[in-house]
């Protein structure tokens, strides 16, 4: 017969060993942000509002004009929707829209 001592003991090391199973996630990897910071800083970067080698922000964050920035294509600011439109360059089953505003952003669609 064995002890209730050590049938209590085993069945803490058994919830122990369950316990400690489930606590080995995998680490992220070296790329993937580890704050909300990096993690904006990574998206800014991506959609090109932030040089890739630059680790600030602040200033004007278009090409072009600040007093002409009505549309924006990527990056670069534009006065006019026919200009902008342009310079996206749809291709033939996309066209040309424009969302949100000051500045609005240009990009192309399928066209619905």
């Amino acid at each position: 017969m064995i002890p209730a001592m050590t049938l209590r003991l085993f069945g803490w090391l058994f919830v122990a060993g369950l316990a400690c199973a489930g606590c080995g996630s995998d680490q992220p990897s070296a790329k993937e942000p580890r704050t909300a910071k990096q993690k904006q800083l990574q998206e800014a970067r991506r959609s090109g509002d932030v040089d890739a080698t630059s680790s600030k922000w602040g200033g004007w964050r278009y090409e072009g004009d600040r007093n002409d920035c009505f549309y924006v294509v990527g990056r670069k600011c534009f006065k006019t929707q026919k200009s902008a439109c342009a310079a996206a360059a749809c291709k033939a089953p996309t066209a040309c829209t424009v969302e949100g505003g000051g500045p609005a952003t240009v990009r192309c669609a399928k066209s619905s």
